[in-house]
């Protein structure tokens, strides 16, 4: 069973993540364990305070030292050893497929979830140095991307999907943005289904389904293809796409 436990002052937000969807029926199939620990369990005063202000002066609250701490050190030890931990921050690494792949290969995966203004940087200096951003833009807290990250990585967990092809067929796993998708019936508004996904030849609907992904990498990334080791194939068909949009 893959774990994962995130430290959050509100657990709320991401419980709902191991009952619903994918993630959940991973949860209710024993494949995957999603749990939460707050911060405010390890605080000693009556009013369980778990920010103070900044030193130095400034807007906001900053999460405190030993709450965070003692909750980071507790959830690592629910998970098993070898477990990926990273810090949900702005000024993290970007997420990206790549890293979903690297978090689902490991045993398990704590996530700390920032609050406020943000967290006493001993916290990154002592416990958990890796940080990790969804994009450069600013969350009032950690628990979203949590759950984001949780939902990527579940998806790659060995017997999550009905489909395993489902996976690898997803925009990003090749390097590529996925091909278009089309459903029953052939023709909607106007508009049909391409012919070649019709006449069910397997090799065609393969080259079809390449170049299609090759075109919109090129059209909406352009960028992930500058680093892309491309085939002879796939060279001809993006190619042949091009000559096709341009015609």
């Amino acid at each position: 069973m893959y774990r994962v436990n995130v430290v959050s002052l509100l657990p709320e937000l991401i419980k709902p993540v191991g009952r619903v969807g994918v993630v959940g029926r991973a949860c209710e199939r024993g494949l995957l364990s999603v749990s939460q620990t707050s911060p405010r369990d390890f605080t000693s005063d009556q009013n369980r305070t778990v920010d103070d202000r900044p030193y130095g002066g400034g807007p906001g609250m900053v999460l405190k030292y030993q709450p965070l701490r003692d909750a980071i050190r507790f959830a690592r030890g629910q998970l098993p050893e070898g477990s990926a931990e990273y810090i949900l921050s702005a000024q993290g690494r970007p997420f990206d497929q790549r890293l979903a792949q690297e978090l689902a290969a490991r045993p398990g995966l704590l996530l700390v979830a920032g609050r406020y203004e943000g967290i006493d940087e001993r916290v990154v200096q002592g416990e958990v140095a890796e940080e990790l951003s969804l994009g450069d833009f600013v969350l009032s807290g950690g628990e979203l991307a949590a759950a984001v990250v949780i939902d990527a990585v579940a998806r790659l967990i060995p017997g999550v999907l009905n489909h395993e092809a489902s996976g690898q067929e997803d925009s990003h796993m090749s390097g590529l943005l996925g091909h278009p998708q089309y459903t029953r019936p052939d023709e909607a508004d106007g508009m049909v289904v391409p012919e070649v996904l019709v006449e069910g030849h397997h090799e065609a609907i393969r080259c079809w389904r390449l170049k299609q992904a090759l075109g919109r990498t090129w059209l909406r990334r352009p960028e992930l293809l500058e680093s892309r080791a491309m085939s002879v194939e796939e060279k001809a068909l993006l190619q042949e796409f091009i000559k096709e949009r341009t015609a």
